[in-house]
């Protein structure tokens, strides 16, 4: 068992684990690091803070056990900012060997990259200025100016309502813009949105139920299927051994409330990868 240097969280990691030959964990175990793409800016999942040396949430305390299961500390863990437009790119190029990034699983995607899991389930929904009513529903956004990040499934989702897309690079502009009155409201996954609404409770509020179902997983490099039963493997026993819900009980489910643990999509066959 280790500390975290920042949230003082302890991380179990694995002593001398051992892999198949060749394989992609035994690789990362024997050079004793990791490099995980997240997020920076979404309070309660991947959250950079100023001063702070690493980013702290639920998408950070899975990629910690995640890594702890490889044999390897959380301070060798390399965290790089993976904005949704260039997921897929990092995974492709080797930039990073894990993306944990409220990335949702679709078919889409898994033409693209492998990805592991679900490891959570949330909704697309809206945030608003606080008492604003006139927002709640995609049927809603009809000419109306709604904020997403670039690259995302909600930005693409709303435009088949009538809305007016504004694209940015990270939600935080996209709040930002929401609290000068330039935009009408941001859409996007619930879990992230009710981060956001309670740093500011004041000024911002989620409104209406989910109307999408958006299933988070570990993104890994397409054809390694031996890291996709490792990730749902570890996944499964993070489920079994209380490590998921403390993972979430001191994040997300401060502001989200408790879930249950999702089903796990079953890995592709080799010859299918």
């Amino acid at each position: 068992m280790v500390t975290g240097a920042d949230a003082g969280d302890e991380v179990w990691v694995v002593p001398n684990p051992t892999f198949e030959p060749d394989s992609t964990m035994e690789k990362l175990n024997g050079k004793g690091k990791i490099t995980i793409g997240v997020g920076a800016d979404q309070p309660g999942i991947a959250l950079k803070k100023s001063g702070s040396s690493e980013p702290e949430g639920f998408d950070i305390e899975m990629a910690k056990i995640i890594a702890g299961k490889l044999g390897i500390e959380p301070a060798k863990i390399r965290w790089i900012t993976a904005q949704p437009e260039n997921r897929e790119k990092y995974l492709q190029n080797g930039t990073v060997d894990l993306v944990v990034n409220t990335y949702s699983i679709t078919p889409e995607r898994r033409k693209i990259i492998g990805m592991a899991g679900p490891y959570y389930e949330t909704g697309q929904q809206v945030l608003v200025r606080k008492g604003d009513r006139s927002i709640s529903r995609p049927e809603d956004m009809q000419g109306k100016r709604i904020c997403s990040v670039a690259g995302t499934t909600s930005i693409r989702r709303i435009e088949k309502y009538g809305a007016e897309p504004v694209a940015e690079a990270d939600y935080t502009a996209c709040v930002n813009r929401l609290l000068d009155d330039s935009v009408d409201a941001v859409t996007t996954d619930g879990a992230i949105l009710l981060g956001y609404a309670a740093e500011k409770p004041d000024e911002l509020e989620v409104t209406g139920d989910p109307f999408s179902s958006e299933r988070y997983g570990v993104g890994y490099r397409k054809g390694d299927t031996a890291m996709c039963e490792f990730l749902n493997k570890t996944l499964n026993r993070s489920y079994k051994d209380g490590t998921w819900v403390d993972a979430l009980s001191k994040t997300l489910w401060t502001t989200t409330g408790a879930a249950p643990y999702p089903d796990l999509d079953p890995c592709p066959a080799a010859e299918d990868s």
